[in-house]
């Protein structure tokens, strides 16, 4: 071992327990576990670095359960050994010399992560773990959320389809966007290139908004887009669905023509300019489309038979003269529809709200509002 070694090892930075330092911080992170289990949730910062593939972790927990930890162990150092394990050796490596100030974990902080920890200190590149390990980080977060949250005000932002809320939102001083945490814009739409995170790895992400927000504005009055409790596929938790049910109201109101132009942006502009920018120009124009399709075919009961298959015609129609250079003809479909889907829905979901409704206006109107803090800290909990 060279002296540099020696320094490092002399030097290296304690495990870890202080879960808020780690996700206020947004520390970098090891996670050792299987590809399923990080599959199944993770954290923002984390990189999969498994000990183990899926494969060789259910033969080892086979091997546990049959014959004891002994065995078990004894089986894991056959099946990660050699080139295998150098590799894998190699990737931590690389990942804590290029982020020092990081961490790694297991599931519980056990062995896989002691083992690994080990293996890096060997080669001269210690590297800290996370006392508790993921199960430990979990359960900090929901409690973080649970207990929190009923403490943080809420204003709920609310409009129709195409209002733009969202930029509204995001332009604001307090604010968490669930959408961009959910990687998902709401509607049957909504889907985003990249994909949804898992249910679990959407909770851990929008408890770590939370710690932060709490960190940064204390318990000052925080704004939320009104939401259903499905973005796309992730739920919002129950304890913050109860608290959105009960925060006050504000409505942001813009003519049609300005909501289908923000649509016609949003989904077509946007979505295409994104779509072509993973695929390329034509395969990013079929996803686009496929895309659209798959949407509206969402649509078809709500909308009935006969007038689904009008408006995908007029969709067709709109892929036809985009490919002409006349996208705008895709505001042909999305005027009807926000006349029959949208609009009809918002309304009858607005008459159980509209004890909440503080104010409405336009979208100048409604940023003064939602930005004069005085006024936010006198509203109302509607329990």
């Amino acid at each position: 071992m060279t002296p540099n070694c020696d320094n490092r090892i002399a030097n290296v930075r304690k495990d870890s327990a202080d879960f808020t330092d780690i996700f206020l911080h947004d520390r970098p992170l090891i996670d050792t576990r299987a590809p399923l289990e990080f599959a199944k949730g993770a954290f923002p910062t984390a990189v999969n670095l498994p000990l183990m593939t899926d494969q060789e972790r259910a033969k080892v927990g086979t091997c546990y359960k049959k014959h004891g930890q002994d065995a078990a162990i004894k089986l894991g150092h056959q099946l990660v050994k050699g080139a295998t394990k150098e590799a894998r050796v190699a990737a931590w490596q690389r990942f804590a010399e290029q982020h020092p100030e990081g961490y790694l974990y297991c599931f519980r902080g056990g062995l896989r992560s002691r083992i690994s920890q080990q293996w890096l200190t060997e080669t001269g590149t210690p590297y800290p773990r996370i006392s508790g390990g993921y199960k430990a980080m979990r359960r900090f977060l929901i409690d973080e959320l649970e207990q929190q949250l009923p403490k943080v005000p809420l204003v709920i932002l609310g409009g129709r389809t195409g209002c733009a809320k969202t930029h509204l939102l995001t332009g604001l001083p307090r604010f968490i966007d669930l959408e961009g945490l959910a990687n998902h814009r709401g509607s049957a739409f909504g889907k985003r290139i990249g994909g949804q995170p898992a249910q679990i790895g959407f909770e851990n992400a929008l408890a770590i908004d939370l710690l932060k927000y709490r960190h940064q504005h204390g318990y000052q009055p925080l704004v939320l887009e009104d939401e259903s409790h499905l973005i796309g596929r992730c739920a919002l938790p129950l304890c913050l669905q109860n608290e959105m049910q009960q925060a006050p109201l504000v409505l942001v109101e813009t003519s049609l023509e300005q909501r289908i132009e923000t649509s016609y942006r949003d989904y077509i502009l946007d979505n295409l300019a994104a779509s072509q920018q993973k695929w390329g120009e034509e395969e990013g124009f079929n996803h686009f489309a496929d895309g659209l399709r798959l949407a509206m075919s969402k649509l078809k009961r709500r909308l009935g038979d006969l007038r689904y298959r009008e408006l995908l015609a007029l969709l067709e129609h709109g892929f036809n003269d985009h490919l002409q250079e006349r996208p705008e003809s895709h505001k042909a479909w999305i005027a009807p529809l926000f006349a029959e889907y949208y609009d009809p829905m918002y309304d009858y979901q607005l008459t159980k709200k509209q004890h909440r409704i503080v104010f409405r206006g336009d979208t100048e109107a409604v940023n003064d509002y939602l930005r004069d803090e005085a006024t936010l800290k006198r509203l109302p909990s509607f329990t």
